[in-house]
């Protein structure tokens, strides 16, 4: 790959969106549900989606689980804790109809994922990404539109914007030259709120206390600023929009850049290796920009079902590598575990830490439970 010239100017764009989007409610409660069951059983294997309409939660996939979980309770309790709490918002977490259709996971598949060298629970192919654009080593777009995002949740839940409401977006739109990332071009933001308050009110409160606090030295004169242009954004959540686990995977990586295997994140248990693979592939790609081996770097793998050791194994830099690719790519091979269980087992996956990777990014946060962001590989890459 050829590294991009680096006088040229260009402009790249990523979007967020908050807890209280129909879709990641429902990745919310997909997770939810998930850590309830490891919860109960460290070992469960869970496949579970949910649908989320006008006063309706619906959940249904396979699960496999030595103990019980209320469902229920969790679809309520995770709709309350995400803030859907009033009649008026048009769907709340007492009052909305909760179904279920959950079912035990396939023999087929778990005769080729419950064997004596664990193989993984479906083909497939993942992507990691790391960049050292950011202190996080994520791109600039997306990690300041997951700030933007949280920072509007932030403000509604502490109270400080008492008449925002959950659903909301945000879009940042950074101007680069070259690899470097100059300035903010363009912000939106779109904010749920109650039916009385004026726009111009709800602009200024959103560029005070959302907008300017994250973007700081980077927006200047230039940058255009898009609050609520509809006008109005009073019917929000489930009532004004079908959510859906899984539709928001571009969100949950990398912003659109990089590429992306296709299949999400939520719901779904560390045997499926769309999750566990993709957290192993940020691992790497992360470790191996933190040993200053690249400034970019994109790893793929990719997996077949039953079948422990991957299939491929890739590594690009973008042009920006220190050593040889081929060197890097030994390098991945020898020193990261690649199959299932050993994934699973170095990031310690088997534990109840889902529900948090669910919204704003499951890449780029410093938690404690998210071992996929730590550099502790280094010393062995250098």
């Amino acid at each position: 790959m050829r590294r991009r010239d680096r006088d040229r100017k260009y402009y790249l764009t990523s979007e967020s969106v908050t807890e209280g989007h129909p879709d990641k409610m429902a990745d919310k409660i997909s997770d939810s549900i998930l850590d309830e069951l490891i919860r109960e059983d460290p070992s469960s294997r869970v496949a579970v989606e949910t649908i989320l309409t006008n006063g309706l939660a619906f959940v249904g996939g396979e699960v496999t689980c030595d103990g019980y979980v209320d469902v229920n309770d969790v679809v309520r309790d995770t709709i309350d804790n995400i803030g859907y709490t009033e009649h008026e918002y048009g769907f709340e977490a007492d009052s909305c109809g909760v179904m279920t259709a959950i079912h035990s996971q396939s023999p087929d598949i778990a005769q080729g994922v419950d064997r004596e060298v664990q193989g993984a629970g479906d083909q497939g192919i993942m992507f990691g990404y790391a960049t050292t654009e950011t202190e996080e080593k994520m791109p600039m777009p997306i990690i300041t539109a997951h700030k933007l995002s949280k920072k509007l949740t932030d403000v509604r839940k502490e109270g400080k914007l008492k008449y925002l409401r959950p659903d909301g977006k945000s879009q940042v739109t950074i101007e680069y030259e070259g690899d470097t990332a100059k300035r903010i071009d363009d912000v939106v933001i779109a904010a749920q709120h109650d039916q009385d308050v004026e726009d111009e009110k709800l602009r200024e409160d959103i560029k005070r206390e959302v907008i300017d606090p994250i973007c700081g030295d980077l927006v200047d004169d230039d940058t255009t600023f898009n609050i609520n242009e509809t006008g109005r954004f009073v019917l929000g959540g489930p009532q004004a929009d079908t959510g859906l686990t899984g539709r928001k995977i571009i969100v949950d990586t990398y912003g659109g850049h990089g590429s992306h295997g296709g299949g999400c994140f939520s719901g779904k248990d560390p045997s499926k290796v769309d999750r566990s693979g993709a957290y192993m592939a940020r691992y790497i790609a992360k470790n191996l920009i933190a040993a200053g081996l690249a400034e970019k770097c994109e790893v793929q793998l990719s997996y077949a079902i039953g079948v422990p050791e991957p299939t491929s194994i890739l590594v690009n830099t973008y042009g920006t590598n220190n050593i040889p690719e081929r060197k890097i790519e030994k390098l991945t091979k020898e020193k990261f575990p690649l199959r299932p269980a050993e994934m699973i087992d170095h990031l310690e996956l088997k534990r109840p830490i889902y529900e948090k990777t669910a919204a704003y990014g499951h890449f780029g946060r410093e938690k404690e439970e998210f071992t996929w962001e730590k550099t502790d590989m280094v010393e062995e890459l250098v």
